[in-house]
């Protein structure tokens, strides 16, 4: 059966939602996240505090979340449901929803132009800090998929913006096949990086709050922390790590927690298993399949909104990091068959 959409809709019964609400003075940042989870479920505004979407089973329960979570913010909101009015003609709804998606495929594919000419070499990435080409892959890829989904009407642009990103992927193919991963080195010795201070980027991720669990749990026990935006900036008695263009990052297939391991030669159960999830989060291949990975996911979104200083969102991760190893180990300890606990029997007492 053929999944019901807006376009496939017969026009004499297609419907309307419009989203009314009202927020409160406070918290300040719900209006911006309302608005945002707006943008995001593809809703066009038609007056102050009043937006529109197709009926259909997703956008009803998109809307229908998002006032839930306005009335327990304090506001106030309601989903109506109906045909155009007088005002709105049906084609002139459609052609405005259009026009929108059209216009977001338009500035998705002058970006990929933009990195096109970057990775085949006609304009050079100023700095150091550009993102690999993966990563930018992997975003615009993202950013297809988050336009399709609110696309509701079939607008113009997406099949130039599929080939320009298929492109772009055959020019990725192409670099790593003309210059080859560089293999980390296998002769450091963990005796001389004690003590040290190491640097990374800020608003650590997964990637960054797991290789610093790492580094002090296995590699440096008295390891301090700091941040830099560009890898030129860091000290040089200090140790850059998941930036670009040093030594401990992504290297190959591998992202800076499986570097780390290989380079400093970790072997244990528990970081593999570790590290099968924060490469699942952070390269999202899904090479290993790691079923944690969305929980563990979840959690560091939430540590992310929880936490605006980077130092404290650093060691809130690594404790996560160090809980998810000190039961994985466990569980790894208690592998194979359990004793079974046998319930003694009850006397059972007359009435």
């Amino acid at each position: 059966m053929s999944k019901m959409t807006a376009a496939t809709i017969p026009k004499s019964s297609r419907r309307w939602l419009l989203f009314v609400h009202q927020l409160p003075a406070t918290p300040s940042n719900l209006r911006v996240q309302t608005w945002r989870r707006l943008q995001q479920f593809g809703a066009i505004p038609r007056k102050q505090s009043v937006y529109l979407l197709p009926d259909t089973p997703t956008t009803r329960e998109d809307l229908e979340w998002l006032t839930t979570q306005v009335k327990a913010a304090g506001g106030d909101a309601e989903v109506f449901v109906g045909g155009p009015a007088d005002s709105w003609s049906d084609d002139g709804l459609i052609e405005e929803f259009r026009r929108s998606r059209q216009e977001a495929y338009a500035g998705l594919a002058r970006d990929i132009e933009r990195a096109g000419q970057r990775v085949s070499g006609k304009r050079r990435a100023r700095g150091s800090r550009a993102p690999s080409v993966h990563r930018m892959l992997d975003g615009f890829r993202q950013r297809l998929a988050a336009i399709e989904r609110i696309d509701f009407f079939g607008s113009a642009g997406r099949d130039r913006v599929a080939q320009l990103v298929a492109q772009f992927e055959k020019r990725v193919s192409d670099r790593a096949d003309r210059q080859p991963a560089r293999t980390p080195s296998t002769d450091i010795k963990a005796d001389n990086y004690q003590g040290r201070l190491w640097v990374t980027r800020p608003r650590p991720g997964v990637d960054r709050m797991a290789s610093a669990w790492l580094i002090r749990r296995f590699i440096d026990p008295q390891a301090r922390f700091a941040f830099a935006a560009d890898p030129r900036s860091v000290p040089d008695s200090s140790v850059p790590f998941d930036m670009f263009g040093v030594e401990f990052s992504h290297q190959g297939d591998h992202c800076t927690f499986e570097t780390l391991c290989a380079v400093f030669g970790i072997q244990n159960a528990a970081v593999t298993r570790l590290g099968g999830i924060v490469h699942d989060l952070d390269l999202k291949d899904e090479k290993f399949g790691a079923s944690e990975a969305p929980t563990v996911a979840a959690m560091i979104e939430g540590l992310q909104l929880a936490n605006s200083d980077d130092d404290t969102l650093l060691a809130e991760g690594m404790r996560l990091f160090e809980s998810l190893f000190r039961s994985f180990e466990q569980s790894t300890r208690l592998a194979g068959p359990r004793p079974m606990v046998r319930r003694q029997n009850r006397v059972k007492r007359g009435r």
